[in-house]
């Protein structure tokens, strides 16, 4: 692999998603990464109904570029064999639930034996030690304790999570960099994330509001801004339009381009304290001047101005689009006789020549990565 990470050897023992994330976007960066499963394998291997040759569809988004091995951590053999790849790594990702990883022995505390440069990133549902660590923790489940899940949806409806897993893919990313920043120490250690954290991190100035200000977060109606208006969804004469509003120069602009030049000194309209404090007027006018044109005519009107402003594409239209194509964000992986279509990395490093290559079989480089015991025990 080539990239900035090239060179660095990272054990995932993951499954599912949050675990495989991190080391997708550290295998897409360079990494050498090396999956570790049980023999049965890692249940993403059947959480599609789709495949490619001999791929899952759900399991090739989240495991491209790595080499994969099968290890039964529960025996003995496995443990000698875990321990054999650890003195080569640099870091070893798991996102077992708290007892498994210390059963398991996945800790720094018991792996610096074996080498005491390792960085262990230990990515759970609610960290290594608190009240809730044994609990089963998934998206959802932190999702509906953060407030996320209360905070996302119309009012009076019910509570609603969002439409990806956002608690997974975030930690995975939060695992990435806490263990790329343990690394730039040169010293091993443990690092401890925990989803429910990093959702709490995300709801950054929510939560300061509520602890600052004594404010209640609300749901607002149509996606709407607590702070800022206009900023939300709004119907026009054939789909939807999202606008976002922040300061009042674009203000003005908007004014003029929708036929309102008189809301511009409105003392309900002129300014961003003003739109606040009298929301349900101000959008009861910007809806009913949205709701003459179309989408496409109010983005060729409203775009060339700077106005923030964008139509509600569907996933297979975002997929399928002009700015998807240039930023190269959609990859073919040959697998065998097929080809598998993936979403690219986020992370564009200048120079850098991306390579992407097919997920590992299960066990795939078994007879390549492992010793056994007894060659371990003779060299």
């Amino acid at each position: 692999m080539s990239g900035p990470l090239r060179g660095i050897r990272i054990l995932e023992i993951g499954h599912m998603l949050a675990g495989p994330y991190c080391g997708l976007l550290l295998a897409d960066l360079g990494a050498e990464v090396i999956k570790i499963e049980p023999p049965t394998g890692d249940i993403a291997r059947e959480a599609s109904p789709h495949f490619v040759g001999a791929h899952n569809a759900y399991f090739a988004s989240l495991n491209r570029n790595k080499r994969g091995v099968v290890i039964d951590l529960q025996s003995t053999t496995g443990q000698a064999q875990l321990h054999e790849l650890c003195r080569s790594a640099d870091a070893l990702i798991t996102n077992l639930r708290p007892s498994a990883i210390r059963k398991l022995g996945l800790t720094y505390a018991t792996l610096r034996e074996i080498n005491p440069g390792l960085v262990c990133v230990a990515l759970t549902g609610f960290g290594l030690t608190s009240p809730y660590a044994e609990r089963p923790a998934y998206d959802y489940i932190i999702q509906a304790m953060t407030g996320v899940m209360e905070l996302t949806g119309d009012p009076g409806t019910l509570p609603t999570k969002t439409g990806y897993s956002a608690v997974d893919n975030s930690a995975g990313a939060f695992a990435a960099l806490g263990m790329l920043a343990k690394l730039h120490s040169g010293e091993g250690g443990q690092v401890d994330i925990a989803m429910y954290d990093v959702m709490l991190s995300q709801l950054n100035y929510l939560a300061s509001s509520i602890l600052n200000g004594q404010e209640t977060a609300l749901r607002q109606a149509s996606s709407a801004h607590p702070y800022f208006v206009p900023a939300q969804v709004f119907q026009t004469a054939d789909s939807w339009l999202v606008l976002f509003i922040t300061h009042d120069s674009f203000w003005r602009l908007f004014c003029e381009a929708v036929g309102h030049p008189e809301w511009i000194g409105s003392p309900e309209h002129g300014t961003i304290s003003a739109r606040s404090r009298n929301r349900a007027k101000v959008i009861a006018d910007v809806s009913a001047a949205l709701a003459q044109r179309t989408t496409e005519e109010w983005l060729e009107r409203l775009l060339p101005l700077g106005i923030v402003v964008a139509g509600i594409k569907t996933l297979d239209q975002a997929l399928h689009s002009e700015q998807t194509r240039a930023r190269g964000m959609i990859v073919e992986v040959t697998a065998g006789d097929a080809t598998l279509q993936l979403v690219g990395n986020p992370i564009k490093v200048l120079g850098m020549d991306e390579q992407f290559a097919e997920p590992p079989l299960l066990g795939g480089d078994d007879d390549t990565l492992l010793s056994t015991p007894a060659e371990h025990d003779a060299g």
